[in-house]
């Protein structure tokens, strides 16, 4: 399955149905009246949140969504139907955007969670509801009203405890093939990772999920290399490991590259507790591990875990670190969203 995690789209909710014109008229009935029914409503556009999606590659294909128009009413006081509700089904994460793709109209994160994004018109009423003492054959009913209809840009962001950021190359794929199962990319060259990846950690009989994203470069956030578009993917976290590559030239450099460009992309990512280490340290010398240590600690102004994925040196001090800071965000969490306890006593 590809990943795409931005589609734009429109959707249309229906027309409501039209009301009808009709007169009863029956045997040995003299004043049969007016018995035209109202037209049914149209169909809403319902965005919807569920499980087991995790990329938006369905609206890559269509992306024209139309509800029905709602039936017509008709003589003998029969309304018409309500037209069915058209559902698009999203994955958690999922942001509905404006046209200009900045002012933001939803959020879905939980699944089961629905917006009704357009809504359908209302039925017309038909003669029978004009019926009055004063006018007892009205010959004229309601058109049905114009269902709303939109562009609208869906962006997904995925939803993650703890995100990888680095220069390419500074082994985020391999760290998280060796603490998940999942299966990225590896290879040696630049910018193996093209897309976003998801893995499960289990340490100490803890879980959280992990979030790999395309690595970035100096000027990223100018459209350089990838870009900085997959930093979205990141903002929900509540941590971000920091690898530093340990065989680059110089590791407090590469480490300055990658938080100029989390500054330069905002949404508060350079403010997000950072777990700072040092990759492939099974690659270099003693003298050049310290060396490279002694720069990154100046860089960042705290000591790196100095880690290796293909040794497995450092990688439990590293996963035990992310699991102590989101524990702690998940429990300040847990008691902000706490109910208040009624005390019973009232001013």
């Amino acid at each position: 399955m590809k990943f795409l995690d931005q589609a734009k789209i429109y959707v249309k909710a229906g027309d409501g149905g039209a009301g009808c014109v009709s007169f009863r008229r029956e045997k040995f009935i003299e004043f049969g009246g007016p018995n035209g029914g109202d037209g049914g409503r149209g169909g809403d556009v319902v965005v919807e949140c569920v499980q087991g999606l995790n990329t938006l590659i369905d609206y890559r294909y269509q992306q024209h969504f139309k509800a029905k128009t709602g039936e017509h009413g008709m003589g003998k006081d029969r309304h018409g139907a309500n037209s069915p509700v058209v559902v698009l089904k999203v994955p958690p994460g999922t942001e509905i955007l404006e046209e200009d793709g900045e002012t933001k109209i939803a959020d879905l994160t939980e699944p089961g969670q629905r917006f009704v994004l357009c809504k359908g018109g209302n039925g017309g009423f038909g003669n029978a509801y004009f019926k009055t003492a004063t006018n007892q054959a009205p010959r004229h009913a309601n058109p049905g009203l114009p269902g709303e209809e939109r562009w609208v840009w869906l962006r997904l962001k995925l939803i993650a405890d703890a995100g990888l950021v680095g220069l390419p190359n500074a082994g985020k794929s391999t760290f998280l093939a060796t603490v998940t199962a999942a299966k990225p990319k590896i290879a040696d060259y630049p910018f193996t990772t093209l897309h976003p990846g998801l893995g499960v950690v289990r340490v100490d009989g803890r879980e959280m999920v992990l979030a790999d994203i395309p690595g970035l470069i100096e000027g990223a956030h100018e459209g350089h290399g990838l870009g900085d578009r997959f930093l979205g993917h990141i903002e929900r976290c509540r941590v971000l490991l920091h690898l530093v590559e340990g065989t680059s030239e110089h590791a407090g450099k590469a480490y300055k590259t990658v938080r100029e460009e989390l500054e330069a992309y905002g949404e508060g990512l350079a403010e997000k507790p950072e777990i700072v280490a040092l990759s492939k340290a099974d690659a270099l010398t003693p003298e050049m591990l310290k060396e490279q240590v002694a720069r990154l600690k100046r860089a960042a102004k705290r000591a790196p875990i100095v880690l290796s994925s293909a040794s497995g040196e450092g990688v439990d001090e590293a996963l035990r670190a992310l699991f102590t800071v989101v524990e702690e965000a998940r429990r300040e969490e847990e008691r902000e969203n706490a109910p208040v306890e009624e005390t019973g006593w009232r001013p």
